[in-house]
């Protein structure tokens, strides 16, 4: 008689390695419920939640790759979205949440912690390093609050498709490798109004060298004179070193190996740290991606982008956009980034403390906005196709672009897209005629009038708006004191804006507009100009030129609307569109695949669009509807 033997898989061979819980405090209570949680970064879950009737809904080929995995080897699993759920415990895993506080929204919130997140360990992955994986939604943990745990479809179709999507992009990001859905439900409020519903929970599960944040560093903080709050390990110096020598020897080898004293190797961190930051929120801004949320817990001590909650990328390109509802005051508008990023750096040097010389954390910062500045520039002049030369006022053209780009309403992604179709110059060249026919692409790309009103109606409550209007006549001094601030400001050019608009009409507008692109295509070509210098290369310039553009505008990123497609079919029971727009999003930069215009919300639902391309319509300017979307 034969002895049959149990084959394990793939996922039960992954090689776990979970050097964070070996390396660092570890909270091992089995206190059931949110507590405070002293002395520890991690705490141990001891008791799994799982999800009833976990189903894929889709997988990411490339994320699993760096865990060594195939689609085939997690879908021919049959315990695989067990396993990818936290539903059933992965052999080698130690489920854990980790402890973190945070600045939220500019105060100091004290504890925070993995409220929904549950790590599962470190995956020694050959020749792709090693994988910090943790699924998000899995149910309670010491950090939840009055939380539940759970996430639900909506939000986690969201946070797969972006962590992939900015990957894609060349954006150092955390990945997505899969998204599990179930039949257990949870009661939300998606809109804030007081309108629950029940949603289905969903989790992905998250990979990244590590998910340590600048909030990991702020558990050590003594009382905050604004909150009142303090870190659950106020004043343990002695864990704060032991957690500062782990990131520095784990993730930043080099400067470990450099440096024998400990203050210059601190400082050639938090440096490093600074130049990853600004190149990050560099790239961003670069394609028009805003986060929605920067606070102190939402930012990688490894320059990663982390937690993908109400982002955005820009649709019609408006320096004030705010992509997070429930950010009224607009702390985490896209222009406002690079400044919050410095600010949150501040804090993550008051929260190293000691360890940090004060007065030369001090310059480093001051040294934030001119490095973001640079990498803003040098990829900037990349999406130009400006690739030999440096020149002083490229920064200009720059600012002239996006000036246009503003008053026009022009889609941001769209338009650099574009501008790869520019002619280059040539002698006798009748300007008007020459880039007409690139221009009438442009303007296909800008908003009508209507669109312009709406976009520069103020936002500003009218109660409000009245006053400040009644103040500019009967106490001007006054007014001008209020009307310096930055929100005040804003407001009084959308009233000037708007005003303009609404004593002109559709024709003259278009014709203003025809105008204002001429003249920038017109100053973009002469700088093109002086690309070559008589004795280069033309046909080769020009080739580069197009290589650099087309390889740094992307022709597709994750618009709100394609995401909310996603989720409508999704929450039907139909997840191909999930799928079609990851395959879409993988390869931004491609022009390998032929587009066809999206009509309204859901035309893909139509049985005979299943058959074509899976890139259908997402590049092109966004539907109407796509601006009602709310994301909080």
């Amino acid at each position: 008689m034969e002895s049959s033997q149990c084959v394990s898989t793939a996922l039960e061979r992954l090689p776990f390695n979970n050097t964070a819980l070996k390396k660092l405090p570890v909270d091992d209570s089995k206190e059931s419920g949110s507590r405070t949680v002293p002395g520890a970064c991690f705490s141990r879950i001891w008791t799994l939640q799982p999800l009833i009737r976990p189903h894929f809904v889709t997988l990411s080929h490339s994320a699993l790759a760096l865990l060594g995995l195939t689609v085939q080897d997690v879908l021919s699993d049959p315990l695989g979205p067990e396993y990818l759920s936290g539903s059933r415990l992965l052999p080698g895993s130690e489920p854990a949440a980790h402890c973190y506080c945070g600045h939220q929204f500019g105060l100091f919130a004290g504890q925070l912690g993995d409220g929904a997140v549950m790590y599962l360990g470190e995956v020694e992955s050959g020749t792709h390093g090693r994988w910090e994986i943790q699924v998000k939604g899995a149910g309670v943990t010491p950090y939840s609050r009055d939380g539940d745990g759970r996430k639900v479809l909506r939000s986690s179709i969201r946070e797969f498709l972006c962590s992939e999507a900015v990957a894609a992009l060349g954006i150092p990001s955390t990945r997505a490798a899969s998204l599990v859905t179930s039949d257990l439900y949870v009661s939300r409020d998606p809109l804030n109004k007081g309108q629950r519903i029940l949603e289905r929970c969903s989790v992905v599960l998250r990979l990244a060298p590590s998910f340590i944040r600048f909030g990991s560093f702020e558990i050590f903080l003594g009382r905050d004179e604004f909150s009142g709050l303090q870190g659950p390990s106020a004043g343990r110096h002695d864990i704060r070193a032991q957690l500062l020598d782990y990131v520095i020897e784990t993730f930043y080898p080099c400067i470990q190996q450099a440096h024998s004293n400990r203050k210059d190797r601190n400082m050639a961190f938090f440096r490093e740290v600074m130049m990853r930051t600004a190149k990050l929120v560099a790239q961003w801004q670069c394609v028009g991606f805003c986060h929605g949320v920067l606070n102190t817990d939402n930012m990688s001590i490894l320059g990663l982008t982390l937690d993908y909650g109400p982002f955005g990328f820009m649709d019609r390109f408006d320096p004030d956009l705010i992509c997070n509802a429930s950010d009224k005051r607009g702390r985490y508008s896209y222009q406002a980034q690079p400044s919050v990023c410095r600010w949150n750096l501040a804090r993550l040097a008051e929260a190293l403390g000691s360890e940090l010389d004060g007065a030369e954390a001090g310059a480093i910062l001051d040294e934030f906005m001119l490095t973001y500045e640079a990498f803003y520039l040098s990829i900037m002049r990349k999406k130009l196709g400006l690739v030999r030369k440096e020149e002083t006022e490229d920064s200009e053209l720059i600012s002239d672009l996006l000036r246009v780009m503003h008053n026009t309403g022009a889609d941001f992604t769209n338009i650099f897209r574009l501008l790869s179709c520019v002619p280059w110059p040539e002698e006798g060249d009748n300007e008007r005629a020459t880039v007409g026919p690139v221009v009438d692409l442009i303007l296909q790309q800008c908003a009508s009038i209507e669109e312009l009103k709406v976009a520069n109606t103020p936002t500003m409550e009218d109660r409000e708006l009245a006053m400040i209007l009644s103040m500019a006549q009967t106490n001007p001094v006054m007014f001008n004191m209020v009307a310096d601030r930055s929100g005040v400001a804003q407001q009084l050019e959308r009233m000037g804006r708007l005003k303009e608009l609404l004593e002109t009409n559709e024709d003259e507008l278009k014709e203003k507009q025809r105008d204002d692109w001429i003249h920038w295509v017109s100053q973009y070509r002469r700088r093109l100009t002086r690309e070559c210098d008589g004795t280069c290369d033309l046909p080769l310039i020009k080739k580069e030129r197009l290589s650099m553009m087309n390889s740094n505008n992307p022709r597709v990123v994750l618009r709100n609307y394609m995401a909310q497609n996603a989720i409508q079919a999704a929450e039907k029971g139909d997840f191909s569109e999930v799928e079609r727009v990851l395959k879409t999003l993988e390869k931004p930069y491609s022009d390998a695949l032929g587009l066809e215009p999206l009509d309204g919300p859901n035309a893909f639902g139509e049985k005979e669009q299943r058959g074509r391309d899976l890139t259908f319509g997402y590049d092109r300017k966004p539907p109407a509807w796509a601006q009602r979307i709310c994301i909080t």
